[in-house]
């Protein structure tokens, strides 16, 4: 399967295209966003890996350089480093993370990603004989770090990094300040939270959803792209937000508690079969 069957994409207007894995058949199906600069063009995440995103960018005209000028530079950048999104990394030359997930990434560590991916969820197998036994994220250098308050320059916008763990302990969303939008990652998106993977922490979900609800105080945020599902608002965002803070309480610290433990179990034994292949 070539990676124009794999991928499809829609145009949001303003330099902004929305990408998804059409085979990828699962509620973890990443959210791809290309954002188009006058001097750079940023991939927020990157999905599974199984088809090369950048030869889909490029066969479909989206990476075709301005008018007299050469190809603009294209970076990857990861919100976190779990599979669905992270996968794809490695056919990009340029590829930023946070710091606080870089060695995972470096490592190819399918614990941290949490590498679990069944067949039944590839509708079209890639190419003939796959399997997802087969399937883990493979290693890749990151070219940049990424810490709160960096800014990623596209020439004419702006996207500042806001370090958001609880999701994962590097989960970034990137705001673009002067359009008020918010690439969001996992740290939220329209269903319920996920709080329950290695290296989840309650305690800076509730932090991060605190900074969410008092983007949209400060009225920062006015569309929300997220890791998953669909696009929403910002009153959307203070709700999911707090309801979240709302029932972060004893009984559901208790019963993350053992989820996470469980999930833990099941991705070690997972991943110790594909490292034994």
């Amino acid at each position: 399967m070539s990676a124009l069957e794999w991928f499809a994409h829609k145009p949001l207007g303003d330099g902004i295209f929305w990408i998804q894995e059409r085979f990828y058949e699962s509620g973890n199906r990443a959210n791809i966003w290309l954002v188009r600069g006058s001097e750079r063009d940023v991939v927020i995440d990157a999905g599974l890996g199984l088809r090369s995103l950048p030869d889909y960018l490029r066969d479909v005209g989206l990476l075709a350089p301005a008018e007299g000028a050469g190809p603009r530079p294209l970076l990857a950048v990861a919100t976190h480093v779990h599979f669905d999104h992270s996968g794809g990394l490695q056919h990009f030359e340029e590829v930023a993370v946070h710091s606080a997930e870089a060695a995972a990434l470096l490592q190819g560590d399918n614990y941290e990603t949490v590498t679990w991916l069944s067949d039944r969820e590839v509708a079209r197998p890639p190419w003939p004989g796959w399997s997802a036994r087969q399937f883990r994220v493979p290693p890749v250098r990151p070219s940049r770090l990424l810490q709160e308050g960096d800014v990623i320059s596209l020439g004419d916008r702006q996207l500042t990094v806001m370090h958001m763990p609880g999701h994962s302990r590097g989960s970034i969303c990137l705001h673009d300040k002067d359009r008020k939008i918010l690439f969001s990652g996992d740290v939220v998106y329209d269903a319920s939270m996920i709080d329950w993977l290695p290296y989840s922490r309650i305690s800076d979900y509730v932090a991060s959803c605190q900074r969410l609800m008092e983007l949209v105080d400060r009225g920062l945020v006015e569309k929300v792209l997220p890791g998953h599902f669909n696009i929403f608002g910002a009153e959307r965002l203070y709700r999911l937000a707090s309801n979240y803070i709302a029932q972060a309480g004893f009984c559901h610290k208790i019963s993350t508690c053992a989820m996470r433990s469980i999930a833990s179990i099941a991705l070690r034994v997972t991943n110790s079969r594909i490292t034994s292949q």
